[in-house]
């Protein structure tokens, strides 16, 4: 157990520092942000439906069959995502903001971003008490689609009127609940048996809803030959990450 609370807290960690990548993209034009970000997107879906597909749903199927509970379970990670979008006026967005995109204003944003990340830390440290290698596909799952998800966050506190050590500050606090969501699952799972028989149909339910109704939605948005190539190869390599990470299960 102690190798898991290690693996998982070190993760979390890595993950929470994610927040910072926003800083480096104040150097970069809008233009050139829109494409990074456009390959990114694509990429974080193939490797959410990856993770979900070639590591969580056979170790739900092996462990405990896929009975009512596990589809319940996957539902309520879904449902929940959901909620979190829709009362706490927050959402998984790449967009740069400008007065054409606006976001929420940034305590909305800070708000529903703690509580996404608190989630991930959970997730995370459920897919340890399964695995150490479901873990580590978990995790990169989480880091590929942080990614882009923390140059948007950033993008919204800059918008706001933070300046940079502002924004970076309180992106990287929000960041950090996901250390707490991590503790909180490790020291339920040494009291409760089983409890990775919830977090990872409930993870599942998650990061289906995630591809599923943010990322490849907004992939739809960009139109063009050229740029389908772009999404399919992003799609595909996200996907090839997971299935080469079973190699080392």
């Amino acid at each position: 157990m102690i190798n898991v609370w290690a693996y998982a807290l070190t993760s979390v960690v890595v993950v929470s520092l994610v927040s910072l990548i926003g800083a480096i993209t104040l150097s970069i034009r809008v233009e050139r942000l829109r494409k990074l970000l456009f390959f990114l997107v694509s990429f974080s879906a193939g490797a959410l439906l990856g993770d979900t597909f070639i590591h969580l749903f056979p170790q739900i199927i092996s462990r405990s069959g896929f009975g009512l509970d596990v589809a319940v379970y996957i539902l309520l990670g879904m449902l929940l995502f959901f909620i979190l979008e829709k009362f706490i006026q927050w959402r998984h967005c790449h967009i740069p903001t400008s007065k054409h995109h606006p976001h929420p204003v940034a305590f909305m944003n800070l708000v529903g971003d703690a509580f996404h990340n608190f989630i991930d830390g959970m997730v995370i440290a459920g897919s340890y008490i399964v695995s150490v290698p479901v873990g580590m596909a978990t995790t990169l799952a989480v880091v590929f689609h942080e990614i882009p998800q923390e140059i948007g966050d950033f993008g919204v506190l800059i918008h706001a009127g933070f300046n940079r050590k502002k924004a970076l500050f309180f992106n990287f606090l929000s960041a950090l609940t996901s250390v707490l969501g991590a503790v909180a699952v490790l020291a339920i799972g040494t009291k409760v048996q089983d409890i990775d028989l919830f977090l990872v149909p409930f993870t599942a339910g998650g990061f289906l809803y995630i591809a599923g109704s943010d990322l490849i939605p907004e992939l739809h948005k960009e139109t063009g030959a050229k740029k389908a190539v772009i999404q399919m190869i992003g799609l595909v390599l996200g996907v090839l990450i997971m299935v080469a990470l079973l190699g080392i299960e």
